[in-house]
């Protein structure tokens, strides 16, 4: 058992949501939080062998000129870390084999599917089949949207975690297979955690605005086989007190908000199941 919770959330190259997110792992109970810019990985004064969970926070990640998180997940794959001679890719792929936990949003989200951390299949973790194109309405979508989980997920950020709401702010949240072969097996092998739904969130919707990219499937986030990676298009972060709730002055809601979850049940797994 994990005496002491250490979370990583790292930033840099237009990433803005940094602070949000270092502040819900806070509240969900890590007990060490670092925001980490990327180059400080780089010049090798941090690694991640010393965290248990990373965060990849969304934001304009290289100001998306480029393709939602292309650059950066160049980055991570070519970059040598200093004076070590290691791409920094290789200390990504072992915190995955170390069994530790990653949550990407938005811009993170993006950069897992390009660097191929997810959906993984079979535990191939460096060959893409899906990615984040722009949103069918062709612009930058900001809106709160109803998610619907899938229960049969074995993602362990969302257990116990039926409808969510959260916000959406991106101009690439459509989510694309490479051909009909991948999204069978991601629906098949429920790599598919979050999907876009009506205010009830009783299933799926494709519909705008309640789909807000048009993302096929309505799929809003998936992980890898084991659960322990997560990606996401709507913010969690964004949604840690009643007060981040737009109509929080109309009604009356639970003081700590939906998202915070996601990052409870993340540390909470940490904490009992990471040596």
């Amino acid at each position: 058992m994990v005496k002491k919770v250490k979370s990583i959330v790292i930033t840099g190259n237009g990433t803005n949501c940094e602070v949000e997110m270092a502040h819900a792992c806070r509240l969900a109970g890590s007990d060490d939080v670092d925001i980490v810019h990327i180059s400080q990985l780089l010049f090798g004064e941090k690694r991640l062998e010393d965290y248990h969970f990373l965060n990849l926070p969304g934001g304009f990640l290289d100001g998306d000129d480029m393709g939602g998180a292309k650059a950066g997940a160049n980055r991570i794959l070519h970059a040598t870390v200093k004076n070590s001679g290691e791409k920094l890719h290789e200390q990504f792929m072992r915190f995955i084999n170390d069994g530790k936990l990653i949550l990407g949003v938005c811009n993170g989200f993006q950069l897992m599917v390009k660097l191929g951390l997810l959906p993984a299949f079979d535990g191939e973790y460096d060959s893409q089949s899906v990615t984040l194109t722009f949103n069918d309405s062709g612009r930058f979508e900001d809106r709160w949207v109803y998610l619907t989980i899938n229960k049969k997920s074995p993602c362990v950020f969302t257990r116990d975690l039926g409808g969510v709401y959260l916000p959406v702010r991106h101009g690439e949240g459509k989510l694309v297979a490479r051909n009909d072969a991948v999204l069978k097996r991601l629906h098949v092998r429920n790599h598919i955690v979050m999907q876009y739904s009506d205010h009830a969130c009783r299933g799926p919707v494709m519909n705008y605005p309640e789909n807000p990219n048009g993302s096929i499937d309505a799929i809003a986030g998936i992980c890898d086989e084991s659960g322990r990676i997560f990606g996401l298009m709507p913010h969690p972060e964004a949604y840690f007190h009643y007060t981040n709730h737009p109509r929080w002055t109309r009604e009356e809601l639970p003081e700590e908000g939906m998202g915070l979850r996601i990052f409870r049940n993340a540390v909470d797994f940490i904490r009992r199941e990471i040596a």
